[in-house]
């Protein structure tokens, strides 16, 4: 008979300098001003950067760190003066990258700005649309935070879906699928369970998401190391 020890849980200091170190560790990011606080796993990131996009790689470099359970992200952006736009300025910014980007339907993505804060509403045909449009905004100047509200066109619901979403989890070499689990009603799919890594949540999502017959993905896979 084959018995498992439980793993020994990650201790909040240990995480804490493993947070610091992943984020020294990532190219173009000034972590000079960035605070990390951790509490039972969950990380909170504050203190300040020059760019949105340095916000959005702090973040990410948090949810690469073994052990860590949540994030949430208190960072501010202080961009440089010379990357201060006005709102309106920005909002055509937008606009004009979104013409640019063959893979974006700019006429069917709207654009409001509020003090550097880019909010995109609309409707688009997938979820690689409304991905690819968040990442145009991501790297723009001047950008202080994105709140994107884009939907999926309605479709129909299909009978297999909930085989066919499992089926692709299980093909993912890095999803456990065997601690997933997938409930689909009408065209949105719940992923429950737990996993060892953002990394497979975030697979696992994916998954979902590249189904023709998913409008929402509602991700309660939880994250525990």
């Amino acid at each position: 008979m084959t018995t498992t020890t439980p793993a020994t849980p990650i201790a909040d200091h240990q995480i804490q300098r493993a947070v610091l170190e992943e984020l020294e560790w990532t190219p173009a990011l000034d972590v000079a001003d960035v605070g990390v606080a951790v509490d039972h796993g969950a990380v909170t990131l504050s203190g300040v950067v020059d760019s949105y996009r340095q916000r959005l790689a702090a973040e990410r470099a948090a949810l690469r760190v073994r052990g860590v359970s949540a994030v949430a992200d208190d960072i501010r952006v202080r961009p440089d003066e010379a990357d201060v736009l006005h709102d309106d300025e920005l909002a055509a910014m937008v606009a004009r990258a979104f013409r640019d980007d063959a893979e974006v339907p700019a006429e069917d993505i709207h654009i409001v700005v509020r003090d550097g804060v880019v909010v995109l509403t609309g409707t688009v045909e997938t979820n690689a649309q409304r991905v690819v449009a968040r990442k145009v905004v991501e790297r723009l100047r001047g950008v202080r935070g994105l709140d994107s509200r884009i939907e999926l066109v309605r479709r129909p619901s299909a009978a297999d879906t909930q085989e066919r979403i499992r089926a692709a989890i299980r093909r993912n070499a890095v999803v456990d699928a065997n601690h997933v689990t997938v409930r689909v009603e009408g065209t949105t799919a719940i992923l429950e369970g737990r996993v060892r890594s953002f990394a497979e949540r975030r697979q696992a999502e994916s998954a979902a998401w590249a189904s023709p017959h998913v409008t929402v993905v509602d991700n309660r896979i939880v994250v525990a190391a």
